[in-house]
């Protein structure tokens, strides 16, 4: 079995995979975040997956402060809220990677339309990441090697 975890890697992507990297982790946010799904019944149903995978996951969710549970329901925490950029994100590519027959789901806000994921700079302006050369630089959180 593959491990979870990235110990050599100092990168905020892979300690955000070690978080919710596994096998039907992003499918159960999606769930939580845009189908409002609060129930492990609903989850259960939605996915499909075995008991103890779905199990597992909710407890890894809330240990590391995903989702809280009040011991009927699992609601998302801002961390959570948090990762609907990602998740949005990750739709858009598979739209236009994945998705032969079109975008499958199609999200939208309520009050402004559908919803598409942007790179913007620091002045708020849209960057195209194939125009643009995106660099890796050391963070303050970078080890010297």
């Amino acid at each position: 079995m593959l491990g979870r975890d990235y110990p050599a890697e100092n990168c905020s992507i892979a300690r955000a995979l070690e978080v919710v990297g596994e096998r039907w982790s992003l499918l159960i946010l999606r769930d939580s975040l845009f189908r409002g799904m609060t129930q492990y019944s609903e989850f259960e149903e939605s996915l499909g997956l075995a008991s103890n995978v779905l199990a597992n996951r909710l407890a890894r969710f809330v240990t590391e402060g995903l989702l809280v549970h009040d011991g009927n329901r699992y609601r998302p925490t801002q961390m959570a809220l948090d990762l609907a950029p990602v998740l949005l994100a990750l739709t858009q590519w598979g739209d236009a990677w994945a998705a032969p027959d079109g975008a499958p789901v199609i999200y939208h806000a309520t009050d402004k339309g559908t919803l598409r994921v942007e790179i913007l700079d620091e002045g708020g302006h849209p960057t195209d990441p194939r125009l643009t050369e995106i660099v890796a630089l050391p963070g303050p959180g970078s080890r010297s090697t």
